[in-house]
């Protein structure tokens, strides 16, 4: 996840104050523990990433997972036909810097880039080719989510990425109806919908899953599975797909997973990229966010595969977070370059989810 704000903005404070003394930038979710999942989720299976008849592909995200979810997205629109993001702000909004992201980004202390600003940014990239056509936006449905309670991003830094989008001509489906904290959403959450705590992943009586996939397929979804779930869980190698081969020296674990639900090893199916939020590692919680997260109950009934990579904790990286602004000094964070951004893309194109030559598929039936 982000920050939040009284006691927990004060650890934050201390945490950047100690690792900027240490040359080193730490945007992380003071968060606690929280005991493994009891929802079921089936075992871990090693093995690869294999092939998929992948027709179309998608990235949805949580807080910082949330942010890399929006990168992902801009930066290689002619592959991502949609997003669904609950609680972060427009891409890029950190501009490298720590402070930015903890006070503008997050909460709204400082001043931040505008939503133009940022298109104009975004365009400058495009015309560089650091990330794809901003054309490509156009017409995207984009899923977003901002619980009334959720104080670590603060609403006005929410509506900066709606803004952005449907700037850039996107189909955005906007969510503030909800009570919730700053949380992935979801039935089969544990935490009180109001509450902002570990895990961070809240229930408020709906199911932001269905309205999710539903405006992101644009058609409206089979019931998720209420039977023991089908698939299988791959546990892979992310060594593999980090350049350079170390997943640990760009703050990612050494473990990914992918559901694979029966009906997509002999069918076409879509995929979805899952990024957790920080805290939410497998590392840090299990498998928690793969058995609360309410989306491999839609894959089993929607022919989705869903592909779960992992962050991990490191020296600049003490919470678990994705890469929004810039640790590790990655100055290509947020575009095709970027090292977080690299590792997934190949898992992307190992599953199927890239056309060889690149551009989008259409799901058929």
């Amino acid at each position: 996840m982000a920050y939040g704000k009284s006691p927990l903005v004060r650890a934050v404070t201390a945490t950047v104050t100690t690792v900027t003394a240490a040359s080193a930038l730490a945007l992380t979710a003071v968060l606690g523990s929280a005991p493994t999942a009891t929802a079921a989720v089936p075992t871990p299976t090693p093995g690869e990433l294999t092939p998929h008849a992948v027709e179309s592909t998608y990235v949805s995200g949580v807080s910082s997972g949330g942010y890399l979810a929006d990168q992902l997205h801009v930066a290689h629109s002619g592959v991502f036909e949609g997003a669904g993001i609950f609680s972060a702000g427009a891409y890029d909004c950190a501009q490298g810097s720590v402070n930015t992201a903890l006070y503008a980004c997050m909460d709204t202390y400082m001043p931040r880039k505008t939503p133009a600003q940022l298109e104009q940014l975004t365009r400058q990239r495009a015309a560089a080719g650091r990330v794809d056509p901003v054309a490509n936006l156009a017409g995207d449905p984009v899923w977003l989510y901002h619980g009334g309670n959720d104080r670590t991003v603060d609403r006005p830094v929410n509506d900066d990425l709606a803004t952005y989008h449907r700037d850039f001509g996107a189909d955005v489906s906007y969510d503030t109806s909800s009570a919730a904290g700053h949380a992935w959403v979801s039935p089969l959450g544990r935490v009180a919908c109001a509450s902002t705590a570990s895990p961070y992943i809240n229930t408020c009586g709906t199911d932001p899953e269905r309205s999710m996939l539903t405006h992101l397929f644009g058609t409206p979804v089979n019931s998720a599975t209420t039977a023991p779930l089908n698939g299988t869980l791959v546990r892979f190698d992310q060594n593999r797909h980090v350049p350079g081969g170390d997943a640990a020296a760009v703050s990612m674990g050494k473990d990914g997973f992918a559901y694979v639900p029966e009906a997509c090893t002999t069918g076409s199916c879509r995929l979805m990229v899952a990024l957790h939020g920080c805290q939410q590692t497998y590392g840090q919680i299990g498998d928690t966010f793969m058995a609360q997260a309410h989306l491999n109950e839609y894959a089993d009934t929607n022919r989705m595969i869903v592909l779960y990579p992992q962050a991990t904790t490191s020296l600049d990286n003490p919470r678990g977070c994705w890469n929004w602004w810039g640790y590790g000094g990655d100055t290509h964070y947020a575009d095709k370059s970027g090292k977080q951004i690299t590792a997934i893309m190949s898992m992307v194109r190992q599953l199927g989810g890239v056309r060889a030559a690149g551009g989008r598929r259409t799901l058929a039936g």
